[in-house]
């Protein structure tokens, strides 16, 4: 399971706007979708997959890394889910 955190993304941004825009650049549909409010200045979204590994994940957060998209410049940043 691999996670990618999705930030600075304009509030109000839906979940139907981000599946569309991260399949526009070839990512495969999300599994699950968090939305991280924060203070409200950046908020983020924290997306789930499990039908892609890392390293192919990896590959595609450049196509998405500062992108301007609805008047804001987006962060991505991929992680793989921790166990303790």
């Amino acid at each position: 399971m691999m996670h990618m955190l999705l930030g600075n993304i304009e509030p109000g941004t839906t979940g139907d706007e981000i599946r569309d825009l991260i399949m526009k650049y070839g990512f495969p549909a999300f599994d699950d979708i968090a939305f991280l409010e924060g203070d409200g200045s950046q908020p983020a979204v924290s997306l789930t997959f499990n039908s892609i590994d890392g390293a192919a994940l990896s590959s595609l957060q450049s196509r998405l890394h500062h992108l301007y998209w609805k008047n804001r410049r987006l962060t991505a940043v991929v992680g793989r889910e921790r166990f303790v």
